[in-house]
């Protein structure tokens, strides 16, 4: 087992505030927030950043487990749900007395790190997600996040 970082590089926020579609299919939202939520604790984030931060940085505290189907990446904000690993990046509004109400997540997927890349940061090293969280509508980026919407790369341990 070894100790790994993730850094998650986020850019092109979608702004604070949503309206609401043409057809009424959802409500509009303000505040908008984006963090990175915890194992099994849908309420626990770290650091939430506002929707129209320039950009947004997460590091994450992870290990890297050889098995028999390669390194499988654990920690607590890795998601494992039905033999996929992935972080959530929550969506949510937070109000005057800074309460998060989460409205979509984004599963950033950790099974399409190419295997080299995952191979090179995991002795000790950083695996970086650079990706845009703006959605071709304009919105919060969500569901899915694979390449070529996120670029992983290794990077050696500061």
């Amino acid at each position: 087992m070894a100790r790994m970082r993730i850094r998650i590089d986020a850019f092109d926020l979608p702004g604070l505030t949503r309206p609401a579609p043409a057809d009424g299919s959802a409500p509009a939202y303000g505040n908008i927030h984006v963090a990175v939520q915890r194992r099994d604790r849908p309420a626990e984030l770290l650091d939430p950043q506002r929707g129209d931060a320039a950009s947004a940085t997460w590091t994450l505290e992870c290990t890297a487990i050889t098995s028999p189907t390669g390194i499988e990446v654990q920690g607590p904000y890795v998601q494992n749900r039905l033999g996929h690993r992935f972080i959530y990046l929550s969506w949510g509004t937070v109000d005057e007395a800074g309460l998060f109400t989460m409205f979509r997540r984004g599963k950033l997927m950790l099974d399409a790190v190419p295997a080299d890349v995952l191979a090179a940061a995991a002795p000790d090293g950083l695996l970086v997600a650079r990706l845009g969280l703006t959605d071709a509508c304009g919105g919060p980026l969500c569901a899915r996040i694979t390449p070529p919407h996120v670029t992983w790369t290794a990077e050696p341990a500061a």
